[in-house]
């Protein structure tokens, strides 16, 4: 079983920047495939951005179009930690944000975190 705490979430003006992180515990995750989802009042959950470590320093990452240029996905194996760089923030990505991992591509999203709160004021 892996447990997924997420942190870093808070209160920006609009252009501001803010980092999530995502530990997990209960054992190594290093070869999962990690990913940050989001879901804003109102709306579905949706994704945000994925990655997948393929050895080395190979590293597979997948965006949604519309945090592409502005938010960074990265992993620290050795903390066995998901970050979540968002930069110039816009009230739009205000949403409650989900750290998500699976152990492989085939599988679905099966260990989810309990989210962080953000939110862009304007």
């Amino acid at each position: 079983q892996v447990q997924l705490v997420e942190s870093g979430g808070g209160l920006v003006q609009a252009g501001g920047s803010l980092r999530l992180s995502c530990a997990a515990s209960g054992r190594t995750f290093s070869t999962y495939v990690k990913a940050w989802f989001r879901q804003a009042p109102g709306k579905e959950r949706e994704f945000v951005a994925s990655i997948r470590w393929s050895g080395g320093s190979i590293y597979y990452t997948d965006y949604t179009d519309s945090v592409k240029g502005r938010f960074t996905i990265s992993t620290d194996n050795a903390k066995n930690t998901v970050y979540l760089q968002m930069n110039s923030l816009k009230p739009d990505d205000t949403a409650v944000y989900y750290c998500a991992a699976r152990p492989s591509l085939r599988e679905e999203y099966n260990y989810w975190g309990q989210g962080t709160q953000v939110t862009v004021s304007s």
